[in-house]
């Protein structure tokens, strides 16, 4: 293996310094189900990390859910399950709050090629790539990230199926929706409290935390960030410490899009804008237009236009298809609009300065990077076409458009794989991996026989 360019290790030195109590590392990087693999290393090993790099098998962009190779992927056996060195990233070398046998660290990794280049594979990297295209534009995506949980107990009920979790305040069992209530977060208080303890401790820039629709259905949000990559790497971390606080404190969190049929599902809300050379949000109107610019109105187009090939990485997995159901506030066609709720793209209301989109269609189990990836593809194609969206929806989209995205597992990915747009800037070899990988699972799911089929079906047809 030819010498890969060493990170720092400064970092390294310093965080050892100040963590003296610190004896082991876990080292993660995230695969294509948003997954974090990895390995943990003795601190004595830390600045080795720095220097050198971790390796992990390039297959490792190849574990389904069930963390096994998809060999069609080509990153398996047929290409020897090489390995590639992992490189940290710098900034999220963080204290892990919730391990309390062992005082332990975390550290973010990425995959990179034997000259130190990104390996295609890596949804890190493929996210890179797409930035690569603003930065020589002059223009910089501004992005903040909003994600959506529940809270379950950790014992199944007797049907072995999840169910809420007992308030620690009253130990009754969560029932109803209570969206926004204050109540139900000071009933939950250790438990925000310590997310909050967490991220202080990890330099998370935690935003707001409110009650969602469902019993034990929470959202937390992070702050905007002009780095992209961080925006992604903070939503990360934060996933991990709302699960590890969780198991800390005797629950367990879930990122499952749809746990109830009859409950509202877990999304993942993207907030983007686009800053020029002068730092000045482009897609503000001159005129004070609370619609924004016509920049912003192109990007939009360019997201509703790839948006129906965009749903394999928005609804990465079985389940991600049973969120979309009316009703439920989520999108089920292109649409956009101000303010307003009902629709895909949603423009906030807010000062003219903080003119954004807010994409509102990804299932809380996406991957972050990929979905990043696709959304600001998206929008730098239309704004390399110039594309025109159609009329803004004023009112209630559910009742005055037919639900168009794609419902099917099988026709999303089909549609991923025909997008010669989303071919072309995420790397037609990334997009070949990732049909692979999802399309082996999908056949993998068709291949087992749920309760329900055999309630319904067994004994009378």
């Amino acid at each position: 293996m030819t010498d890969i360019p060493a990170v720092d290790t400064l970092e390294a030195r310093q965080f050892l310094e100040d963590h003296p109590d610190i004896t082991q590392i876990d080292v993660l990087i995230s695969d294509l189900n948003g997954v974090l693999r990895g390995k943990r290393i003795p601190r004595a090993s830390l600045e080795e990390a720095y220097t050198s790099g971790i390796n992990l098998p390039a297959s490792i962009f190849a574990l389904d859910i069930t963390g096994n190779t998809v060999e069609e992927t080509g990153l398996g056996l047929d290409s020897g399950d090489g390995d590639r060195a992992c490189m940290p990233i710098t900034g999220t070398l963080v204290p892990v709050s919730w391990h309390q046998r062992t005082p332990t660290a975390q550290l973010l990794m990425t995959m990179v090629e034997p000259d130190g280049s990104g390996w295609h594979a890596d949804p890190r990297q493929v996210l890179a790539r797409v930035l690569a295209g603003f930065t020589r534009q002059g223009l910089t995506p501004v992005i903040a990230i909003e994600q959506e949980f529940y809270l379950l107990d950790a014992e199944r009920n007797d049907r072995g199926q999840p169910q809420p979790p007992r308030s620690p305040l009253t130990g009754e069992r969560a029932r109803s929706s209570q969206l926004y209530s204050i109540s139900e977060l000071d009933e939950y208080a250790d438990f925000i409290d310590a997310i909050h303890e967490a991220c202080t401790q990890q330099g998370l820039p935690l935003d707001t935390a409110l009650k969602e629709c469902a019993p034990g259905q929470f959202e937390i949000n992070l702050r905007h960030r002009s780095d992209a990559l961080r925006a992604c790497d903070d939503a990360v971390m934060l996933k991990r410490a709302i699960k590890g606080v969780a198991q800390q404190q005797g629950f367990e969190a879930t990122f499952m899009a749809k746990p109830w049929g009859n409950e509202a599902g877990s999304g993942t809300h993207v907030h983007i804008s686009l800053l020029d050379e002068q730092g000045r949000n482009v897609f503000a109107a001159e005129d004070k237009n609370p619609m924004g610019s016509a920049l912003l109105h192109q990007a939009i187009a360019g997201v509703l236009e790839l948006m129906p090939a965009s749903m394999a990485v928005c609804a990465p997995n079985l389940n991600a298809f049973r969120r979309f159901q009316p009703g439920l506030y989520v999108p089920m066609t292109p649409s956009w609009g101000l303010d307003n709720r009902s629709v895909a793209v949603r423009i906030p209301s807010g000062p003219v300065a903080a003119t954004r989109l807010e994409h509102r269609v990804a299932g809380a189990d996406v991957n972050v990077y990929l979905l990043c990836a696709v959304l600001l593809a998206s929008m730098a194609h239309g704004l390399d076409e110039a594309l025109t969206p159609p009329a803004p929806i004023e009112g209630n989209a559910y009742t005055q458009l037919e639900a168009t995205l794609p419902d099917s597992w099988g026709v999303a990915l089909e549609l991923w794989m025909e997008s010669d747009v989303l071919g072309e800037r995420l790397g037609r070899a990334f997009q070949h991996i990732y049909y692979a990988n999802r399309q082996a699972e999908r056949a993998l799911a068709q291949r087992t026989v749920s309760a329900l089929e055999y309630d319904w079906y067994l004994r009378l047809v």
